[in-house]
Protein backbone atom coordinates (compact mmCIF):
# COMPACT_ATOMS: atom_id res chain seq x y z
CA UNK A 1 0.00 0.00 0.00
CA UNK A 2 1.42 3.31 -1.19
CA UNK A 3 2.31 6.04 1.93
CA UNK A 4 0.10 8.16 0.77
CA UNK A 5 -3.05 6.25 0.74
CA UNK A 6 -1.29 4.43 4.59
CA UNK A 7 -2.18 8.04 5.95
CA UNK A 8 -5.14 8.64 4.29
CA UNK A 9 -6.29 5.34 5.81
CA UNK A 10 -4.26 5.31 8.80
CA UNK A 11 -5.13 8.51 10.79
CA UNK A 12 -8.70 8.25 10.66
CA UNK A 13 -8.54 4.43 11.68
CA UNK A 14 -6.43 5.12 14.52
CA UNK A 15 -8.75 8.24 15.51
CA UNK A 16 -11.96 6.37 15.25
CA UNK A 17 -10.54 2.69 16.64
CA UNK A 18 -9.39 5.04 20.04
CA UNK A 19 -12.52 7.02 20.58
CA UNK A 20 -14.69 3.66 19.93
CA UNK A 21 -12.40 2.01 22.17
CA UNK A 22 -12.86 5.00 24.76
CA UNK A 23 -16.15 4.57 24.88
CA UNK A 24 -16.82 0.72 24.67
CA UNK A 25 -13.76 -0.67 26.56
CA UNK A 26 -13.39 -3.45 24.46
CA UNK A 27 -11.00 -2.64 21.65
CA UNK A 28 -7.22 -2.82 22.71
CA UNK A 29 -6.77 0.64 22.06
CA UNK A 30 -2.75 0.45 23.54
CA UNK A 31 -1.97 -2.51 20.94
CA UNK A 32 -3.43 -0.11 18.24
CA UNK A 33 -1.33 2.63 18.86
CA UNK A 34 2.06 1.03 19.36
CA UNK A 35 1.22 -0.77 15.78
CA UNK A 36 0.29 2.57 14.36
CA UNK A 37 3.89 3.90 16.01
CA UNK A 38 5.60 1.38 14.45
CA UNK A 39 4.46 1.70 10.97
CA UNK A 40 5.14 5.24 11.73
CA UNK A 41 8.28 4.49 12.69
CA UNK A 42 9.42 2.52 9.40
CA UNK A 43 8.33 5.70 6.75
CA UNK A 44 10.43 7.99 6.06
CA UNK A 45 8.41 10.99 6.91
CA UNK A 46 9.65 12.65 10.15
CA UNK A 47 5.76 14.17 10.99
CA UNK A 48 4.82 10.89 11.02
CA UNK A 49 5.34 9.71 14.38
CA UNK A 50 4.35 13.19 15.93
CA UNK A 51 0.89 12.78 14.02
CA UNK A 52 0.69 9.29 15.52
CA UNK A 53 0.90 10.80 19.51
CA UNK A 54 -1.28 13.96 18.74
CA UNK A 55 -4.36 11.91 16.59
CA UNK A 56 -4.15 9.27 19.91
CA UNK A 57 -4.09 11.45 22.80
CA UNK A 58 -6.66 13.51 21.28
CA UNK A 59 -8.86 11.03 20.55
CA UNK A 60 -8.68 9.07 23.91
CA UNK A 61 -9.68 12.39 25.56
CA UNK A 62 -12.64 12.97 23.24
CA UNK A 63 -13.64 9.67 23.83
CA UNK A 64 -13.29 9.76 27.62
CA UNK A 65 -15.02 13.07 27.66
CA UNK A 66 -17.86 11.38 25.93
CA UNK A 67 -18.00 8.41 28.18
CA UNK A 68 -18.07 10.29 31.15
CA UNK A 69 -20.65 13.07 30.18
CA UNK A 70 -22.83 9.51 29.46
CA UNK A 71 -22.27 8.09 32.71
CA UNK A 72 -22.91 11.98 34.36
CA UNK A 73 -25.92 12.02 32.32
CA UNK A 74 -26.89 8.34 34.03
CA UNK A 75 -25.39 9.48 37.92
CA UNK A 76 -28.31 12.67 37.51
CA UNK A 77 -30.86 10.22 35.92
CA UNK A 78 -33.33 8.40 38.12
CA UNK A 79 -32.88 5.43 37.01
CA UNK A 80 -29.54 5.36 35.99
CA UNK A 81 -28.85 4.94 32.20
CA UNK A 82 -27.18 1.59 29.95
CA UNK A 83 -23.65 3.57 30.26
CA UNK A 84 -23.27 4.19 33.91
CA UNK A 85 -24.88 0.56 34.44
CA UNK A 86 -22.35 -0.78 32.44
CA UNK A 87 -19.63 1.43 33.66
CA UNK A 88 -20.66 -0.31 37.06
CA UNK A 89 -20.26 -3.88 35.96
CA UNK A 90 -16.88 -3.28 34.73
CA UNK A 91 -15.71 -2.21 38.39
CA UNK A 92 -15.36 -4.81 41.07
CA UNK A 93 -16.82 -2.94 44.12
CA UNK A 94 -13.24 -3.52 45.77
CA UNK A 95 -11.87 -1.74 42.79
CA UNK A 96 -13.86 1.12 43.21
CA UNK A 97 -13.53 1.27 46.98
CA UNK A 98 -9.69 1.81 46.09
CA UNK A 99 -10.40 4.74 43.72
CA UNK A 100 -12.77 6.55 45.30
CA UNK A 101 -9.99 6.32 48.27
CA UNK A 102 -7.39 7.54 45.93
CA UNK A 103 -9.92 9.94 44.73
CA UNK A 104 -10.29 11.67 47.80
CA UNK A 105 -6.68 11.75 49.05
CA UNK A 106 -5.07 12.98 45.48
CA UNK A 107 -7.73 14.59 43.17
CA UNK A 108 -7.19 14.38 39.83
CA UNK A 109 -3.69 13.23 40.03
CA UNK A 110 -5.49 9.51 40.42
CA UNK A 111 -6.48 9.73 36.75
CA UNK A 112 -3.01 10.08 35.37
CA UNK A 113 -2.08 6.67 36.51
CA UNK A 114 -5.61 5.21 35.94
CA UNK A 115 -5.12 5.62 32.09
CA UNK A 116 -1.84 3.83 32.52
CA UNK A 117 -2.39 1.26 34.76
CA UNK A 118 -4.41 -1.86 33.18
CA UNK A 119 -8.01 -1.57 33.59
CA UNK A 120 -7.50 0.97 36.20
CA UNK A 121 -9.71 3.91 34.15
CA UNK A 122 -13.02 2.63 34.59
CA UNK A 123 -13.16 2.23 38.17
CA UNK A 124 -11.34 5.65 38.63
CA UNK A 125 -13.77 7.33 36.38
CA UNK A 126 -16.68 5.42 38.00
CA UNK A 127 -15.36 7.06 41.53
CA UNK A 128 -15.41 10.64 39.66
CA UNK A 129 -19.30 9.64 38.85
CA UNK A 130 -19.80 8.94 41.80
CA UNK A 131 -18.15 11.86 43.52
CA UNK A 132 -19.93 14.07 41.38
CA UNK A 133 -16.84 15.66 39.88
CA UNK A 134 -17.75 18.50 37.36
CA UNK A 135 -16.54 17.42 33.70
CA UNK A 136 -14.09 20.51 33.30
CA UNK A 137 -12.42 18.99 36.66
CA UNK A 138 -12.65 15.45 34.75
CA UNK A 139 -11.11 17.28 31.36
CA UNK A 140 -8.33 18.67 33.61
CA UNK A 141 -7.22 15.80 35.11
CA UNK A 142 -7.81 13.34 32.05
CA UNK A 143 -5.79 15.56 29.69
CA UNK A 144 -2.52 14.95 31.01
CA UNK A 145 -3.53 11.26 31.38
CA UNK A 146 -4.13 10.22 27.62
CA UNK A 147 -0.61 12.30 26.34
CA UNK A 148 0.79 10.52 29.19
CA UNK A 149 -1.19 7.44 27.91
CA UNK A 150 -0.45 8.13 24.78
CA UNK A 151 3.36 8.60 24.63
CA UNK A 152 3.54 5.03 26.99
CA UNK A 153 2.51 3.14 24.00
CA UNK A 154 3.81 5.28 21.16
CA UNK A 155 7.18 4.45 23.22
CA UNK A 156 6.37 0.40 23.34
CA UNK A 157 5.33 0.70 19.14
CA UNK A 158 9.29 2.43 18.77
CA UNK A 159 10.76 -0.36 21.00
CA UNK A 160 9.15 -2.80 18.83
CA UNK A 161 10.08 -0.97 15.38
CA UNK A 162 13.75 -0.52 16.37
CA UNK A 163 13.86 -4.06 17.48
CA UNK A 164 12.43 -5.75 13.77
CA UNK A 165 13.18 -4.75 10.24
CA UNK A 166 10.26 -5.23 8.92
CA UNK A 167 6.89 -2.94 10.06
CA UNK A 168 4.82 -6.42 10.51
CA UNK A 169 7.49 -8.37 12.74
CA UNK A 170 7.43 -4.75 14.47
CA UNK A 171 3.51 -4.36 15.03
CA UNK A 172 3.59 -8.52 16.40
CA UNK A 173 6.53 -7.08 19.07
CA UNK A 174 4.26 -4.58 20.05
CA UNK A 175 1.21 -5.82 20.48
CA UNK A 176 3.06 -8.80 22.13
CA UNK A 177 4.35 -6.29 24.69
CA UNK A 178 1.68 -4.59 25.13
CA UNK A 179 -0.36 -7.87 25.66
CA UNK A 180 2.28 -8.73 28.44
CA UNK A 181 2.30 -5.05 30.35
CA UNK A 182 -1.59 -5.46 30.00
CA UNK A 183 -2.07 -8.60 31.82
CA UNK A 184 1.15 -8.89 33.87
CA UNK A 185 -1.19 -6.65 36.60
CA UNK A 186 -3.50 -8.98 37.32
CA UNK A 187 -1.06 -12.47 36.61
CA UNK A 188 0.95 -10.72 39.79
CA UNK A 189 -2.17 -10.37 41.43
CA UNK A 190 -2.95 -13.73 41.52
CA UNK A 191 0.06 -15.29 42.02
CA UNK A 192 0.01 -13.26 45.10
CA UNK A 193 -2.94 -14.81 46.10
CA UNK A 194 -1.99 -18.26 46.13
CA UNK A 195 -3.91 -21.41 45.05
CA UNK A 196 -7.48 -21.53 46.05
CA UNK A 197 -8.21 -23.96 48.99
Amino acid sequence: MPAETQQVVGYPSLFLLVVVGSLVPVVPTGAVVSSAAVVAFHQDAPWALPAVFGVAALAAFLGDLGLYWFGRRGVRSRNGTRWLERLRDRATPERLARAQTKLREHGVLVLVLSRLVPAGRIPVMLACLLSRMPVRTFARGDLPACLAWAVTYQLIGLLGGSLCSEPWQGVAAAVGLTLVISTAPAVWRRLRRGPLP
